[in-house]
């Protein structure tokens, strides 16, 4: 399930009103410290690929995510063969890259990084 959250709200503004609400003065009472991001953190959160959509439910506020299906035949082959091309010695990059992408078609690497850190 995933729930209309309504309108984003700034961290900034929702301790500047709890702060006022307590009765206080913020930046004279209570100091609001800024920070930033910490290391893996982010600003949004997908819930959902663009492939996946939504459903709606009776409720205007809820819906169901629709995911991708996949042939888990198909998965478990195809995870053998790139098991199978790891484990050779004369191993070729861009097939390997290939195989994966294959595996995971909404994957989009940066190329260029990845080829420096495999070679």
């Amino acid at each position: 399930f995933v729930l209309d959250m309504g309108e984003p709200v700034r961290i900034y503004d929702l301790a500047t009103n709890l702060i006022k609400l307590s009765g206080f003065e913020p930046g004279r009472d209570i100091k609001i410290k800024i920070t930033g991001l910490r290391p893996g953190e982010k600003l949004y959160e997908e819930l959902l690929m663009a492939e996946e959509g939504l459903e709606s439910t009776p409720n205007e506020l809820i819906y169901v995510g629709r995911p991708n299906g996949f042939d888990q035949v198909n998965l478990r082959s195809e995870l053998q063969r790139l098991k199978e091309k790891l484990s050779l010695e004369d191993l070729e990059n861009d097939e390997v890259k290939e195989m994966i992408l294959k595996l995971v078609p909404t994957y989009a690497p940066d190329l260029d990084k990845m080829n420096s850190k495999i070679s």
